[in-house]
């Protein structure tokens, strides 16, 4: 008898893939964006929304299509070039960016308010107590989807629906002009600035831990398990754009009483001080406990599941070691972490989007294995090109490139070569004759 989920499952699965995504750049990053755009509000949204919500989603799909696992999804690459990009993904997503930033972000906005004289030590003690904590509910992955899809994100959607309606009844001041790149690229702008949530990276990898969690529900079957996966995708995509789009409203409607807040975390928790008084600030910290502790769960255990696969040491092995990794990264500071992880994702994200969007056509492809080798080598070396400019480095010569002006000189290169790979090159079964 094939095994099924109840619809509260499937809700509960939908609640614990969004909880996973909403972390900490998916609210600090927002406000200061809404800002920035001002009146170009809705097409810097959209762009933000493109790779913050679009990407993810499509990514989650992928991932179903691919067979739930990143073996399906790099199958036709060499396993060592398939196993160095997860592993360079597990790591920025794990313990050199993604999941130290969650601790950075739940210490600057929820309890350094609250401490008289905060310093380092006091960092510290609560990177110790934050990672403890999500080592805690990550050590047991079979209950994940109760801990928390059942009690923890309902708890976390409830605060953010008080906030979002809070901030559209009662907006604290009038929308501005746009500022700086948004002024004229209002929409790549805000395109790329969805990079910095790095739930595309995140996908690819909760997609199998999402499995995973399914699996352990007793659900066998192939096709149902990434049809569930695609449920899960969609839910947690609806959530985020609920959460997005307020707190773009939210940044757009914050120029007045926030003006020159160093980021987004301080806009947010400025405008939620104007909305609520005195008690805001506990609804701000109820607010990134959640979404951070989660999110920081959510990390560890997929990495976790990852390394564990590949060496000897057991996923509870991993679990410790990435979550002291993560405190002691977590010591380094929020406006240093989000700067040196900048150019790391100029690089590395295109080959995610090539890697996702060469699933879809993989079926059409003459030869998979060379178009795959050949178009993520393309947006690779463009990428770096993107990384480079970002870094000050002199890449004039390459203005002639097409959106290079954009930060997405990668785009035409790559889809060119996919076009070209559409075309070109024996079937495989061919190549595998002529060879053998």
């Amino acid at each position: 008898m094939k095994k099924t989920l109840k619809v509260t499952d499937i809700l509960a699965l939908g609640f614990m893939t969004f909880a996973f995504f909403l972390g900490a750049g998916n609210i600090i990053f927002p406000p200061q964006a809404g800002q920035l755009a001002g009146d170009n509000l809705l097409p810097a949204m959209f762009g933000f929304l493109s790779t913050a919500v679009g990407l993810p989603l499509i990514t989650i799909i992928a991932v179903a299509v691919a067979g739930g696992g990143w073996k399906g999804l790099t199958r036709d690459l060499p396993p060592s070039v398939a196993t160095l990009m997860a592993v360079l993904i597990f790591i920025i997503i794990g313990p050199a960016f993604a999941a130290p930033r969650t601790g950075l972000v739940a210490y600057e906005m929820a309890v350094k308010p609250f401490i008289a004289d905060a310093g380092q030590l006091s960092l510290t003690l609560f990177s110790v107590v934050f990672f403890a904590v999500a080592l805690l509910f990550a050590w047991s992955r079979g209950k994940l989807i109760d801990m928390i899809g059942k009690f923890l994100t309902p708890a976390l959607f409830a605060v953010l629906a008080i906030l979002a309606i809070a901030v559209f009844v009662n907006p604290q001041g009038d929308i501005l002009p746009a500022q700086g790149d948004y002024v004229a690229q209002a929409f790549t702008t805000g395109f790329l600035e969805g990079y910095n949530t790095m739930d595309t990276f995140a996908a690819l990898m909760f997609g199998m831990l999402i499995v995973d969690v399914i699996r352990k529900k007793g659900v066998t079957d192939e096709k149902t398990t990434c049809t569930y996966l695609v449920y899960a995708g969609v839910i947690a995509a609806a959530g985020l754009a609920f959460v997005y789009i307020s707190l773009f409203y939210l940044g757009a409607t914050s120029a007045g009483i926030a003006a020159g807040a160093e980021n987004g975390g301080a806009i947010l928790g400025i405008y939620v001080h104007a909305l609520f008084g005195g008690t805001g600030q506990v609804i701000l910290s109820a607010i990134v406990l959640l979404a951070c502790l989660t999110t920081a769960i959510g990390l560890i255990s997929a990495c976790s599941d990852y390394f564990s696969s590949l060496t000897k040491l057991s996923y509870e092995k991993w679990a410790v070691i990435l979550a002291v990794a993560c405190g002691v990264v977590a010591n380094v500071g929020l406006n240093q972490l989000i700067s040196l992880s900048i150019p790391v994702l100029f690089a590395l994200y295109p080959v995610a989007v090539a890697l996702v969007a060469l699933t879809f056509v993989r079926k059409w492809l003459p030869n998979p294995r060379v178009a795959y080798r050949a178009v993520l080598l393309v947006s690779l070396v463009f990428s770096f090109i993107d990384a480079a400019k970002f870094m000050g480095i002199d890449v004039s010569a390459f203005n002639v490139l097409p959106l290079f002006d954009y930060g997405m000189a990668w785009v035409i290169p790559t889809f060119a070569a996919m076009v070209i790979t559409r075309f070109v090159g024996a079937p495989a079964q061919q190549q595998d004759a002529q060879t053998a």
